[in-house]
């Protein structure tokens, strides 16, 4: 009887171990399963395509040009080689400088990644995530050729006398107001707009990139860009996307690698007639 009695204390010692087990194991599964979300580059699959963020004023990084309904650009290029490269679609979405960082960082996402004349800084790898650079960068200016004598340093240009034009909510605003005091700072709402002003004696001298100056001053013989080669700041462009896509980001980078061990990344640099410096 004892031993009897002994078998079944056994036995439900053993039920209650596998039934805790198998609780268990089910909570761990299902524990599993709640966190596990598709990674981005599975999510943009899934999708069938790449929406990407770009401002579209940008010449010749990034421009929109609304008789074709189409944007072209270097940017815009290297966009679809990741396209390419994901074996997906590319649909590009209207953002803009003032709105950049919240359109980054929206929920839901508005793109998965923006591009397109983007400066890698310390204050946007603070809050998102940045790509290696694919472009060297710097702060110059754009004047009338008539007046590119008289435009030959910082302090030339930091006079009361001097009327600096800007695109609102970017870096060359930033830049002007805290490098020019005496100078007169004016916003223009188009950063496209600006080089034909300059041109037009609306404004004397427009903060720009090295990047974006040689294609005006290419484009429009009433221009100059005395400061090409010397420029106030240094930097690289990247490609910018929002914390928590890491995978993309890798991606991204090893796209950029890639461009720039087979020489695609140089020939871009020489169709837009800009400087490699990889």
């Amino acid at each position: 009887m004892r031993n009897n009695v002994l078998k079944i204390k056994t036995l439900l010692l053993l039920f209650t171990l596998c039934i805790c087990e198998t609780v268990s194991f089910a909570s761990c599964t299902d524990k599993d399963a709640d966190s596990t979300q598709p990674s981005t580059i599975e999510r943009i699959k899934q999708r069938g395509k790449i929406l990407v963020g770009t401002t579209g004023d940008y010449r010749p990084l990034s421009f929109y040009e609304s008789g074709t309904n189409e944007y072209w650009g270097f940017g815009i290029e290297l966009a679809e080689k990741i396209a390419a490269k994901l074996g997906v679609d590319i649909e590009f979405v209207k953002t803009s400088w003032p709105t950049l960082t919240a359109d980054v960082q929206a929920e839901p996402q508005m793109f998965d990644l923006a591009i397109g004349g983007i400066t890698i800084t310390d204050a946007r790898c603070a809050t998102m995530l940045m790509s290696e650079g694919y472009l060297a960068n710097g702060k110059t200016i754009l004047c009338r050729s008539s007046e590119a004598e008289r435009f030959q340093s910082l302090a030339d240009i930091d006079k009361p006398n001097v009327v600096v034009m800007v695109n609102p909510g970017g870096l060359n605003e930033k830049f002007a107001n805290a490098n020019l005091s005496n100078a007169t700072i004016r916003i223009n709402q188009r950063n496209e707009e600006i080089p034909s002003l300059i041109a037009e004696g609306k404004a004397d001298v427009m903060i720009t990139e090295i990047t974006e100056a040689p294609y005006y001053v290419q484009n429009d013989t009433r221009l100059a860009a005395p400061l090409l080669n010397t420029p106030f700041t240094h930097g690289e462009i990247g490609v910018l996307m929002k914390k928590g896509q890491e995978d993309l980001l890798q991606f991204v980078n090893l796209v950029i690698r890639q461009m720039k061990a087979d020489g695609s990344l140089r020939q871009l640099h020489e169709k837009y007639r800009l400087v490699y410096a990889y």
